[in-house]
Order: structure tokens, then C-alpha cells, then sequence
């Protein structure tokens, strides 16, 4: 069985991950998969086929940038959806996979419908799979064009999160449209290693880091007022921390501090630390309910944006986390927030299911035969 994989990064670099770690599960169940890549190439993540780069300008997502940082016009737009396809057809798969479109990536459009229709012309016709995450920035004036896109060119949607936490229906609430063609299929994420006790260290992260610095900066102005002020307190950037950015954070490293850009064994610094300290987006949020570490959750809120709000709302309803606003974020009320969260019991097991990955493999091979 062959499955061609498609995910468009643009700002963070979650979709990327999260795809990646998907992919990786269809492989160990023994699918054959080709991953395309729209975004801009990250250390340490292997893609199979790199399209031209596009990203952000910025929180808008309205501009969308090539490799030189510059906005993207109906030439190149016309080239990259002429690779795409070429990429898709020399794969030969017999699933067709996107991620998060047509519930995001809008800007996409120009490549994603080319893409979409040759599958649905050919001859026998590929199972066309949408992959999304929980929840979704909520569009209430575009679910209608959502939902007659999902029936016209997607047979099965993979929805990687529990209803028992998050049904899909919070943030578009015309689910119910799609009756059994959607599925759950659990919270997606890496293996962590085996389970050992807890550490003294604070972890402090920001995903790709592309809009972490104020919470980065709080976080290290806040450690002598917490619990933890005796504790080493390992600050982590990101991949996508402008420069400027991190030579600020450098001048805030006092002892006690330790600063790096990023670490290939987050998560088993994840899994040893006694407490993490980050936003709530979807990938860093499921590292740390499988660590089962008290956590302190700062939601991104930039751009309207509430996914990551609404996320870890639920999961203080549940014990799972502690939370400060990033809206009216300071070093005091960071510190709060971690004492409650150092006094709060550690978050209970089983809060979410975290099988997503071999279950998204076990539904494609099912709805193939």
C-alpha cells in the first residue's frame, strides 16, 4: 500500500512534525510513503519530497513568501503546483493524504485543487484521506465551502485528537455533516522512551520559536520567584528564533540559566524534568501529557488565534495543567502560575487517548481493502 503524504508548514513547524510523526507510524505498520513538504526544510525532519519553500509574512498568513523571503507570484505559484503534481504521480499511491486542507490552508488553494482533482480523474481512484488535527482556528462563515469540498474530493477524514477531550465539533460545528466518514483516531505523537523518575529541571520550550521570545523572556525573569528558583531552568528557542531575538534572550542567562537554540532529545529531557513551561500547541502539549509532568501551558494567542486556548482550557478542566494568558503575561503572573502548578498533584494518566499514530494506520489500511 502506498500513500502520498501532503503537508504545508507556514509559520511553526507543528504540521510539519506532526506529519512526520505520522508517517513514520504508516511505515512501521509496513505502508509505503512518499512525504511532501511545502515548508521550509527543518533540521533533524526528512521529507521525501521537498516542494519550493513557502512561509508567512506573518500572523496574517494572508502573504505567502518563497526561499528568498520574497512574496510568491502566479509564475512560481504555477511552477510549485506543476511539481506537486509531477511529485504525486511518479508516487503511484493508492491513498492520497492532506493535511489539515480543506479546514486550513486556504492560501494553498492554487496547488491543493490541481492535486486534488487528477485524483479524482483517475482510473482506479486513489482513497482521498484528509488529515486534522483536534481543533481548528474556528471559520464559522467558511464551513459551508468547507463542508462542499469534503464532498466533492475526500472519502475519509482522520480527526488526531479524542472527543473525550475535544470533539471536533467545537471548532467547526457542522461535523456532524460528515457522519462516519470521519473519524477519531487519538492524539498523534512520537514514542518517548521508557518512563523514569522526575528530575529537578524546569523545561522551558516554544515549539519552532518563531513567536516564543516574550514567553521565553517572562520564564527567565520569572525563575527567582517561584518554587524552583533552585533549579536549573534549560530555556530552549527553537528552531525559527530570529537572531535578534535570541541575542536578546542571551542577555537575560543568569547562573542557573542554561539557553539553547534546540535539543534532538527534547523529549527525554520532557520525560526527566519536574516541570514544562510552554504554549499549548498541539505537538508539545501531547509530548507532555505522555511525560505526565506538571506543566505550566502560556497559549499563543497571537492573530486572533484560539486553537491553543480552548486546548488548554480543557485540559485545566481535567488536572491535567496549569495555564497563564499569554494577553497579560508577566514575569509575576508566569511565577503563579508555575507555584500552583508545583503544588498541584501530577496530572492524571489517561487523561487523552495517545494511540493516534497506529491507529490512523490501522483505519488507512482498513478503508483500503
Amino acid at each position: 500500500m502506498k500513500v502520498f503524504f501532503y503537508v504545508q508548514h507556514l509559520l511553526g513547524i507543528g504540521h510539519l512534525k506532526r506529519a512526520a510523526v505520522l508517517a513514520a507510524a504508516l511505515r512501521k505498520a509496513g505502508i509505503d510513503v512518499t512525504l511532501a513538504s511545502g515548508g521550509v526544510p527543518v533540521a533533524g525532519i526528512e521529507v521525501d519530497v521537498q516542494l519550493p519553500p513557502a512561509s508567512a509574512a506573518d500572523l496574517t498568513f494572508r502573504t505567502l513568501l518563497d526561499q528568498a523571503r520574497q512574496p510568491v507570484d502566479d509564475d512560481w505559484k504555477r511552477s510549485r503546483a506543476a511539481a506537486l503534481l509531477d511529485a504525486w504521480r511518479a508516487a503511484r499511491a493508492e491513498v492520497l493524504l492532506v493535511e489539515l486542507f480543506p479546514f486550513g490552508r486556504r492560501q494553498m488553494r492554487f496547488e491543493l485543487l490541481p492535486l486534488l482533482e487528477d485524483a479524482r480523474r483517475l482510473t482506479p481512484r486513489p482513497l482521498v484521506v484528509c488529515s486534522v488535527r483536534d481543533l481548528i482556528q474556528s471559520r464559522p462563515e467558511r464551513e459551508a465551502e468547507t463542508v462542499s469540498l469534503v464532498e466533492r474530493f475526500f472519502d475519509r477524514i482522520l480527526v488526531h485528537g479524542d472527543p473525550r477531550l475535544a470533539s471536533f465539533e467545537r471548532t467547526f460545528a457542522a461535523a456532524a455533516r460528515f457522519g462516519k466518514k470521519l473519524q477519531y483516531t487519538g492524539y498523534v505523537v512520537a514514542e518517548m522512551p521508557a518512563s523514569r523518575e522526575h528530575g529537578s529541571e524546569v523545561l522551558v520550550s516554544a515549539g519552532g520559536g518563531a513567536v516564543g521570545r516574550r514567553l521565553l523572556e517572562c520564564a527567565m525573569l520569572a525563575r527567582e520567584q517561584t518554587l524552583l528558583r533552585g533549579a536549573t531552568w534549560r530555556v530552549l528557542a527553537g528552531v525559527n528564533c530570529a537572531e535578534a531575538d535570541y541575542r536578546a534572550l542571551e542577555r537575560l542567562v543568569r547562573p542557573g540559566i542554561a539557553l539553547e537554540r534546540s535539543r534532538d532529545d527534547f523529549t527525554v529531557l520532557l520525560g526527566k524534568c519536574a516541570l514544562s513551561i510552554s504554549q499549548a500547541g498541539y505537538n508539545t502539549v501531547t509530548e507532555t501529557l505522555q511525560a505526565r509532568v506538571h506543566a505550566v501551558l502560556v497559549p499563543f494567542a497571537g492573530g486572533g488565534e484560539s486553537e491553543q486556548g480552548l486546548r488548554a482550557q480543557l485540559l485545566v478542566e481535567r488536572g491535567a495543567a496549569c495555564v497563564a494568558d499569554e494577553r497579560t503575561l508577566s514575569p509575576q503572573t508566569l511565577a503563579e502560575a508555575v507555584n500552583r502548578a508545583v503544588r498541584a498533584p501530577l496530572p492524571p494518566a489517561g487523561v487523552v487517548d495517545l494511540n493516534g499514530a497506529a491507529r490512523s494506520a490501522e483505519l488507512l489500511k482498513r478503508w483500503r481493502r
